[in-house]
């Protein structure tokens, strides 16, 4: 095993990764990395070897095909497993993968968007009116999240009355963070018993919605249901939220930008693109493990290794995007790997774009004045090994 080096996971390193990750692009882009959690990988950071990562099925999503000590460090598939939510999309392979996607794919085509985007502005239109008198607000605990719970809710058909704790138990089962009010395992313990009822509720009672689709489909299985909803929740909720705050961030660090964007609101759907690859929701990919020897790049990668693409890297390669620590909303054939790649291409992926050039437009017309109330340096941000977006939005509006 070469020898290895232990990740940053300070909060310097937290706030702005990116001149390490380009470090390592140019000495080390294949390298192997250790955790504080115990876990280790072999992380990748160049975008064409990201692209090949992200689509070689010589790399299994299975944790199950990791090495024994790496899922003994506790933060792999054991505790999923032990409350039934270990196999969904993102630890399943061809043919179970392609089986369970093309279940509910029909609720993030194109086709249906139309019907979710108008939740969405009603519910943007609702948060705009509750921040209409404040003078300074958080965005994301005011706007971002309970924008994305009345969305991903909505669409898996969660009752209003059951939607109060989702958020909390989702930001303890993606946050690596001890000092929350509970758990990872309480609170995947808790998304199993309530999704597990509500599965029950739409077998007797069927609505237009997630989980009563995967409850009356014949080909899954009750705890793939159950692990499908716990996806959808967790995946769906976290990314979007940080779409919103790293976005909105990322416009008013960049006054000069933002003033082009509200010049020319037609250009949303573009401007969107690049805040996604300037500063990705994503961090990291989900992990893979190699079932042969993988040559990525100059490194060969040994048979049942864990391997974690740097989403954030990738999208700063200067071999592959023009001036890439730079933010341009108008940059053209952005092919960023914000979504991934391949065929674990995120599901809500046209969703997650939908709602942030909603969520994103809308706030920016509402407060032409906004600008952050803190410095910039002083923002924490969630610790955690996947997701990447600020704790705390604050701003001035008016």
């Amino acid at each position: 095993m070469p020898s290895d080096d232990l990740l940053p996971a300070g909060p310097g390193f937290v706030a702005d990764p990116y001149p390490y990750y380009a470090g390592l692009r140019r000495s080390h882009p294949v390298r192997f990395v250790r955790f504080d959690s115990g876990l280790y990988a072999w992380l990748v950071t160049r975008y064409e070897d990201a692209r090949l990562v992200l689509s070689d099925p010589r790399l299994s999503k299975d944790p199950g095909n990791a090495p024994a000590d790496w899922q003994e460090a506790g933060r792999g598939r054991p505790l999923e497993d032990r409350s039934g939510l270990g196999s969904h999309l993102l630890t399943l392979d061809p043919p179970e993968h392609t089986r369970l996607r093309s279940v509910v794919s029909r609720f993030f085509h194109h086709r249906r968007l139309g019907a979710i985007g108008e939740v969405i502005e009603e519910a943007v239109a609702s948060l705009l009116r509750g921040l209409a008198g404040a003078g300074e607000a958080d965005l994301i605990a005011r706007y971002a999240k309970p924008l994305q719970a009345t969305v991903i809710c909505e669409i898996l058909g969660i009752p209003p009355g059951r939607r109060g704790d989702f958020g909390r138990w989702c930001d303890a089962v993606v946050s690596s963070d001890p000092d929350g009010d509970m758990t990872r395992g309480e609170a995947l313990r808790a998304l199993a018993g309530h999704i597990g009822g509500l599965i029950e509720d739409k077998r007797r009672e069927p609505g237009d919605d997630v989980i009563s689709t995967l409850a009356h489909a014949a080909e899954p299985s009750r705890d793939e249901v159950l692990a499908y909803v716990f996806l959808l929740l967790v995946a769906g909720y976290e990314t979007t939220i940080n779409l919103i705050g790293n976005g909105v961030l990322a416009l008013l660090r960049h006054p000069g930008q933002l003033a082009r964007l509200r010049g020319r609101p037609e250009a949303l759907e573009t401007a969107v693109e690049e805040l996604l690859r300037y500063d990705s929701p994503a961090e990291f990919s989900t992990w893979r493990f190699t079932l042969t020897p993988v040559e990525v790049g100059d490194t060969v990668i040994p048979a049942g290794q864990p391997v974690l693409v740097a989403l954030s890297s990738a999208n700063r390669d200067a071999a592959a995007f023009a001036d890439a620590d730079a933010l341009d909303l108008g940059r053209a054939d952005n092919a960023h790997l914000s979504f991934g790649h391949g065929a674990h291409y995120c599901l809500g992926a046209a969703l997650a774009r939908l709602e942030g050039r909603i969520a994103i437009g809308a706030l920016i017309r509402e407060f032409p004045g906004m600008a952050l109330a803190v410095d910039p340096e002083r923002l924490e941000w969630r610790s955690s090994l996947t997701v990447r977006g600020p704790l705390t939005l604050p701003v001035r509006l008016r």
